[in-house]
């Protein structure tokens, strides 16, 4: 397919399973999983159905690809403060929130995808759903050990307090409730990891 001007569109350049998950993930964020069909999929992403089946045998299949590579890039993130930080979880732990807050003006427009999605998979044994409770379970264990590494004394319960910040923050900007939440969710985790340091078994552990 070419462009009016007779070039090749910049959709046609990638290769077929690259743009039917670009093509995916733009219509689920701004569309929601349910409202949209393989059509309109294979449209966008300038293909066929027949070439979508054969790269994702169904649509679950293929919403559960783009939330897997959504949970990988998080996942990714995690990777990127602890090779910034090396050897100093407290930084690393405060370079993911600053993570999630830059994040917050894509939020503003499209929402959270996992939260999206999840209000849209009331089926625990969806295979997007599995997708999204493995990477929170996964991404709730590499918190823990941060926090252990911190020396927090309750590194359950500071990894709990902090995933609600985290999550709380995308839905308050998603909803619009409240402006500056970036920089109250930084502001705010220092806090909590201040009080926890210097809680009276914070500091006896030390």
């Amino acid at each position: 397919m070419t462009t009016t001007a007779g070039r090749p569109s910049r959709v046609a350049k990638l290769p077929p399973r690259e743009r039917i998950l670009d093509a995916a993930e733009e219509l689920f964020q701004s569309e929601g999983i349910r409202r949209v069909g393989v059509q309109a999929i294979a449209d966008r992403a300038e293909t066929t159905k027949a070439a979508i089946y054969r790269h994702f045998e169904t649509k679950d299949t293929l919403v559960a690809e783009w939330l897997r590579i959504l949970a990988a890039d998080y996942q990714a993130a995690f990777d990127r403060v602890e090779a910034e930080h090396p050897d100093r979880p407290r930084e690393q732990i405060l370079g993911l929130a600053r993570f999630i807050a830059e994040g917050l003006p894509t939020i503003s427009h499209r929402g959270c995808p996992f939260i999206n999605s999840l209000a849209e998979l009331p089926d625990r044994s969806h295979p997007a759903r599995q997708v999204i409770e493995e990477h929170k379970a996964r991404q709730t264990r590499r918190l823990v050990a941060m926090c252990a590494g911190a020396g927090l004394p309750d590194p359950e319960q500071t990894t709990a307090e902090i995933t609600f910040l985290l999550e709380g923050a995308q839905v308050s900007t998603q909803n619009g409730s409240i402006d500056r939440a970036g920089d109250r969710l930084l502001t705010i985790v220092e806090a909590v990891l201040d009080r926890q340091q210097h809680s009276p078994r914070g500091v006896a552990a030390r």
